[in-house]
């Protein structure tokens, strides 16, 4: 079956300051993307990725994607939201496939996760990697907070979120609704049951300046 990878890297990551948006910051001496596309490539010959960038940022991921097959990488805008630039991705998409839907700063995924996503996405239908929380979590309310919450029933969410593309691109005919914030949620609310699988605690999503040097430290005990 055809495999397509929607890379969402369209954001400005205001967060990490400065004026380079946080997927094009330099992580020992590679962009963040560089690394993300990397693992993609490495996890399947057959994948064809579909980068989704930010319009006045399209250069920056030319340069980074020539160092890949010219054949493997397609280039598009992304939009208001991330569900709008999922949405644009989903639109090169012209043949019933497999689909990756991955952050482009989640940097440190393995080609293993990968494909273990697709595998289980082909078995369930979906495929939606997250971890069990570790730390202590309370809800702030109007009047100041709730009691704790039982953390053994809280899964943080992760990408890849793989879906067949008949079901994604359903999906993403609906209307956009502030609930939206991946894939997941747009895809349940047309009813459809969510296949949760054990993600990888180092596959962080690059959003503070502390996680550039926590993943440089990783990088290192991987060899580079």
């Amino acid at each position: 079956m055809q495999k397509y990878a929607i890379i969402v890297a369209g954001g400005s990551g205001t967060r990490m300051g400065g004026e380079v948006p946080k997927q094009f910051q330099l992580l020992k001496g590679k962009p963040v993307l560089w690394y993300t596309l990397k693992a993609f490539i490495e996890a399947y010959e057959d994948v064809q990725i579909i980068l989704v960038l930010p319009e006045n940022h399209l250069e920056r991921g030319k340069l980074i994607a020539k160092e890949y097959p010219e054949n493997r990488i397609r280039i598009t805008t992304g939009g208001n939201t991330r569900f709008h630039s999922v949405k644009n991705g989903l639109s090169l998409v012209d043949t019933h496939s497999l689909v990756f839907v991955h952050d482009g700063v989640r940097c440190l995924i393995s080609p293993q996760l990968i494909r273990r996503c697709g595998e289980e996405a082909v078995e369930k239908g979906s495929a939606i990697p997250s971890v069990a929380a570790t730390e202590t979590i309370r809800i702030l309310t109007g009047e100041g907070n709730n009691p704790v919450v039982d953390r053994n029933r809280i899964r943080l969410i992760q990408t890849p979120q793989t879906f067949f593309s008949n079901i994604l691109k359903q999906a993403f005919e609906q209307p956009y609704e502030e609930i939206f914030t991946d894939e997941a949620s747009v895809v349940e609310k047309m009813g459809v049951k969510i296949n949760l699988i054990e993600g990888e605690r180092i596959n962080i999503k690059i959003t503070m300046p502390i996680d550039l040097v926590v993943a440089e430290k990783i990088l290192e005990g991987r060899g580079y």
